[in-house]
């Protein structure tokens, strides 16, 4: 007897209960969403977020989602995250989101993230990084490193 399919419904916010089938390597494959979390996260986030073309209940699935990226891809898990990920950063008794030192105090940032050799920890995307390289380079322009500088074309 074949399988029912759940083709994906763009106008439906979809729980974890509901039955949803994807194309996979071994064909049609359909699971509750609860299991495709687990399944392939970074693939339901990317049709969460970038494609737009599955809506889910935020306290449901989307949170429990971003719990599952943070373990099962934490670079990927970092990259979305971006500034809004939380941080150890020096002068803070606990974590911090990094926009806070980003935004309040960009030299020290500059200093822990890239002289501090913390590129690993917090993405910053090509937008974030000229934001914080200009930012620098007006208030103390010798701590911009060369290959910045480059970036921002001085």
């Amino acid at each position: 007897m074949a399988e029912e399919l759940f083709p994906l419904d763009p106008d439906k916010v979809y729980l974890s209960t509901d039955e949803l089938t994807l194309d996979t390597e071994e064909g049609p494959m359909t699971m509750r969403l609860g299991a495709w979390l687990n399944v392939d996260p970074v693939r339901i986030h990317k049709m969460v977020t970038r494609e737009k073309v599955l809506q889910v209940d935020t306290m449901e699935v989307l949170n429990p989602l971003v719990s599952k990226l943070r373990r099962s891809d934490p670079d990927y898990y970092k990259k979305i995250m971006g500034l809004q990920l939380v941080i150890d950063y020096p002068g803070y008794s606990s974590g911090i989101l990094a926009k806070i030192p980003f935004e309040n105090d960009p030299v020290g940032f500059y200093k822990w993230w890239r002289r501090g050799r913390h590129e690993d920890k917090v993405h910053l995307s090509l937008a974030n990084r000229i934001r914080l390289f200009q930012k620098v380079y007006l208030m103390d322009s010798r701590m911009v490193l060369k290959k910045d500088l480059e970036l921002l074309g001085k």
